[in-house]
């Protein structure tokens, strides 16, 4: 898909999704057709330039924006001390 037949809101998700750090660029991909490249390109074009510079500065070589980098498979990371949710109550430690 080209980001010119693109709607705001669509443009405002792939940013969105650009500066998530556990959103892979395979996902964007997958939802929206953009590759790596097109959403950088995108991103340089809709953002402020210091802006722009904060967020490639951000993800460039960052393992959690490639799939392929990644050291966990599926799902999200889960902290040890998160507190674990059972019968609709918190549970203590």
């Amino acid at each position: 898909m080209s980001t010119e037949n693109l709607s705001d809101r669509e443009l405002d998700r792939i940013i969105e999704m650009a500066w998530e750090d556990r959103t892979t660029f395979d996902a964007i991909e997958f939802q929206f057709g953009l590759k790596e490249q097109e959403v950088i390109e995108l991103m340089r074009r809709e953002m402020k330039p210091s802006s722009f510079r904060m967020w490639r500065a951000r993800v460039q070589g960052r393992a959690t924006k490639h799939a392929a980098k990644r050291t966990f498979e599926k799902g999200t990371f889960k902290s040890s001390r998160q507190k674990q949710i059972t019968h609709n109550k918190i549970s203590k430690r």
